[in-house]
């Protein structure tokens, strides 16, 4: 993509990919034209103030699509526990599939929570089913949003557990090893979405 011309105070932009040398610039809103590029005539679309042509709309549409649980985790920066455990448990691929997912994500605060050593502990390779075993417990299949959430009681996890979902002083979700209170919700990712808490939950 690159800056053709300005109509009014805004820049518009063509799609270099549509040839190595772009037509006439579209017009401004309003005027009188079609945009024609490699010998075919391109419909414009508004984009505000701006015509361009409909494939520009197209991309822009496209580049507002959130990733996937795993990518929106990682790039939020405030998961970076929780991806490593995801890596050492080998459920990367399962949280990047179809879904849809809901996830209770601890942030590494959180798993700061847990005594001394229990992480490095669990990210050890002969950990790795208890691993699974507590990260599943924070996955629930379906994407379930957070005025959904404070009508369940429980909730089944993608590893066939159950927790318990509590509207007590806040919304919490657990077992009966503790509760860990949702701070964050309704983070919405291709494939599901996450919802932030303060502890890690455990069997």
């Amino acid at each position: 993509m690159r800056i053709l011309g300005v109509c009014g105070s805004a820049a518009v932009v063509g799609m270099a990919m549509l040839g190595g040398s772009a037509g006439a610039a579209p017009p401004c809103k309003g005027s009188q034209g079609t945009v024609v590029q490699r010998g075919h005539v391109v419909q414009p679309a508004v984009i505000h103030e701006r015509v361009v042509p409909t494939a520009v709309v197209r991309e822009v549409a496209m580049a507002q699509v959130p990733g996937d649980i795993v990518d929106v985790a990682v790039g939020a920066g405030t998961f970076k526990t929780l991806a490593a455990a995801l890596g050492a448990a080998d459920l990367v691929a399962t949280l990047k599939g179809a879904g849809p997912f809901t996830v209770f994500a601890p942030t590494d605060e959180a798993f700061a929570k847990l005594p001394a050593g229990t992480v490095e502990t669990l990210l050890k390779p002969e950990n790795k089913e208890k691993l699974k075993e507590i990260l599943l417990l924070h996955v629930v299949p379906g994407s379930v949003m957070a005025a959904d959430v404070v009508k369940l009681k429980d909730a089944k996890t993608a590893g066939g557990k159950t927790v318990m979902i509590s509207t007590d002083g806040g919304v919490k979700v657990g077992t009966a090893t503790g509760m860990a209170k949702v701070v964050k919700t309704d983070i919405k990712a291709k494939n599901g979405v996450i919802h932030v808490i303060d502890a890690v939950i455990l069997p």
